[in-house]
């Protein structure tokens, strides 16, 4: 089993030439074998926790720790976090022109193995046929350059081929089903499904309920101004789905403004 830890975590960001601070004292625990999911209003930082936690310069951690295994990971760039078996999916993967997604993903595949011990061609291109129809994607989109010309589904649908394939210990999914329909959203949540298991942890990160209709969570915490206020299972959700999230702040007795409200 591994384990990743937020542990009291600050974050701020530059904004206007000022230090804008984002998070505000984040802890969250998850472990393999977990699906955790976290919503919350806009401009609460479920972004911004996604890409610290990979290790995106831009944002610079004032105090707390990352752990992984209980190690904490502050310094490591992104290549040895990804190398280690963390894996983002991002709301607006990049556009790659002259590298196919097939290239991309063996090179991911052979960085996470022994130096001496590459995936053979063989074994990586039928499992790679069996990822491509398990999500409904066809042969021709491993020789296309990554990311380029796809459309927003097609792009969603990518990011979990390559979660698929690479086979990481935590995937954080950063509004994996943004701009999907619901065929989509099936096929993206079928990919997740397929990936539980004692090896593998998820890290959900959504607006909506929809959604975690399809990926059940083991855990959803709710984030405000910048931390976790409140954690539950998957009926918090649908909870939230229904009130809002203005009552559960008035509930906790929190003093934050949501973005969403009126001035």
């Amino acid at each position: 089993m591994s384990t990743l830890e937020v542990k009291d975590l600050y974050v701020s960001v530059q904004d206007n030439n000022e230090e804008k601070q984002i998070l505000k004292g984040l802890n969250l625990k998850m472990s393999t074998g977990e699906i955790h999911a976290i919503m919350g209003p806009n401009g609460t930082g479920k972004s911004t926790l996604s890409s610290t936690i990979m290790g995106d310069a831009k944002y610079h951690i004032n105090s707390g720790d990352i752990l992984l295994n209980g190690e904490s990971i502050l310094d490591w760039p992104v290549d040895q976090r990804a190398r280690a078996g963390l894996f983002l999916a991002m709301q607006y993967p990049a556009e790659i022109p002259g590298v196919t997604n097939a290239e991309f993903v063996k090179a991911a595949v052979n960085a996470r193995r022994p130096k001496n011990d590459p995936v053979p061609m063989g074994e990586f291109m039928k499992e790679l046929q069996s990822t491509l129809k398990t999500l409904d994607m066809t042969m021709e989109m491993a020789g296309r350059y990554l990311n380029q010309g796809f459309s927003g589904g097609e792009k969603k649908r990518n990011e979990i081929m390559q979660m698929m394939m690479i086979k990481p210990s935590f995937a954080i999914l950063d509004e994996i089903d943004s701009g999907l329909d619901i065929d989509a959203l099936k096929v993206v949540s079928r990919g997740v499904n397929l990936m539980r298991g004692d090896n593998f942890g998820a890290l959900l990160i959504t607006h909506y309920q929809r959604l975690l209709n399809y990926i059940e969570p083991d855990f959803v915490h709710v984030m405000m101004g910048g931390k976790i206020v409140k954690t539950g299972d998957a009926s918090l959700a649908k909870r939230l789905e229904n009130e809002g999230y203005a009552k559960l702040r008035d509930e906790l007795g929190l003093d934050i403004k949501l973005v969403d409200e009126d001035a």
